[in-house]
């Protein structure tokens, strides 16, 4: 490794190493893909056990999260510095090797979580795209918990309560998180 202290991660699925591996991701890139995939199965786990009711397709959300920032491979300065270029790049990158539309997605959907057209799994990989740095977007957790609460019956207050308790969890590991993508080279 590079220099610091590994969180405990779960590693990227096999799937989603290969496609990195053919499209020559750079180390930083792998890295928080790692770190975005972990905070999502956090997420997603917590729903399974504390929200039965709110129904998604978890495997669609972990895949997202792996994958939903691989146009930086192509768009390289936007691992440094800022820029959407990615996004479209990541669907595209995706598509050409093979990934169904329904997956690829993810990739540009990302950050425009706030179009009407965005489903819940799409919120739920923006949400693990900013809590992994400890990054709270109050609007986006608004719409995170208005689909909780249509979907479990209970009242807003009660999921705001509930997500606010789980997101601060995870996002006190961020600095240690961000240290450890930090130790990784922008360019491989």
């Amino acid at each position: 490794m590079y220099g610091a202290a590994e969180p405990e991660l779960l590693p990227l699925p096999e799937r989603v190493a290969g496609l990195l591996v053919k499209c020559d991701s750079p180390p930083r890139l792998a890295a928080h893909l790692r770190i975005v995939h972990d905070v999502a199965h956090q997420l997603v786990d917590w729903m399974a056990r504390s929200r039965p009711s709110v129904v998604f397709d978890r495997e669609a959300v972990l895949f997202g999260a792996a994958t939903h920032d691989v146009g930086k491979a192509v768009h390289v300065e936007e691992l440094s510095g800022p820029g959407s270029a990615h996004e479209p790049a990541g669907r595209t990158l995706l598509l050409g090797l093979g990934v169904s539309p329904e997956l690829a997605r993810f990739a540009a959907t990302h950050a425009s979580w706030a179009e009407p057209s965005v489903g819940f799994e799409d919120l739920l990989v923006s949400l693990a795209d900013k809590v992994w740095k400890n990054k709270r977007v109050p609007d986006l957790e608004d719409l995170v918990v208005a689909r909780m609460a249509r979907a479990s019956g209970r009242a807003v207050w009660e999921e705001f309560l509930a997500l606010d308790e789980v997101l601060a969890r995870i996002a006190d590991g961020a600095d240690e998180r961000l240290a450890f993508q930090a130790a990784f080279p922008v360019r491989g």
